[in-house]
């Protein structure tokens, strides 16, 4: 059996053990994955690769702290998502990293203000979700993964991811004090 298709559990302990077999399979693995997402994003090679390449160094530095709760993926992807978001904030680009979905920005107001939220202040509220609430808010509207693989990895019905998400977004306007008549939702 080719080494690429070890199991999950082996491929950490390998990387753990600093071994380059499991840490180029583990890459391999996931690499266009984090690619992809990378793309929503930018659409220079070079700059991905980097940006990638980044957020493995960062995976293999840190493996022993993944827990086993929820996906190696998913994982993964967080790590790649702040990697993404460091650069760009670095960099001073002008890029909004939560991708919730299509509405009008100037209809999040109240009382005549413009809704203003900084990066970290943002990331704060949505980590003050908790449970299913948090992980299919992150994996639907910041990693990009539809219902349907929603569903299939935590096991629920794209109709449950669906209901979960409304009710995070309910939360978080909650959270930034945002009338729900001003917010359009849905695809």
């Amino acid at each position: 059996m080719d080494i690429f298709f070890k199991d999950e559990k082996a491929i950490i302990e390998g990387c753990i053990r600093n071994d380059r077999k499991f840490q180029e399979i583990l890459y391999r693995r996931y690499f266009t994955k984090m690619y992809q997402m990378c793309l929503r994003y930018t659409t220079d090679d070079n700059l991905i690769c980097e940006i990638i390449n980044d957020a493995f160094l960062h995976t293999f530095k840190n493996i022993q702290k993944f827990e086993g709760r929820g996906s190696l993926e998913g994982w993964i992807r967080r790590i790649t998502f702040h990697a993404l978001a460091d650069y760009f904030r670095k960099e001073n680009k002008q890029i909004k990293f939560l991708l919730v979905d299509d509405y009008e920005p100037m209809a999040i107001a109240q009382n005549n203000q413009d809704l203003e939220c900084d990066y970290d202040d943002l990331l704060s509220k949505i980590d003050s979700l908790k449970g299913r609430f948090r992980d299919i808010f992150i994996k639907y509207a910041i990693e990009g993964y539809n219902h349907r693989e929603i569903g299939e990895e935590l096991d629920i019905s794209e109709g449950t991811s669906k209901w979960y998400l409304a009710e995070a977004r309910k939360k978080l306007q909650l959270l930034f004090n945002v009338s729900s008549n001003h917010q359009k939702y849905g695809r």
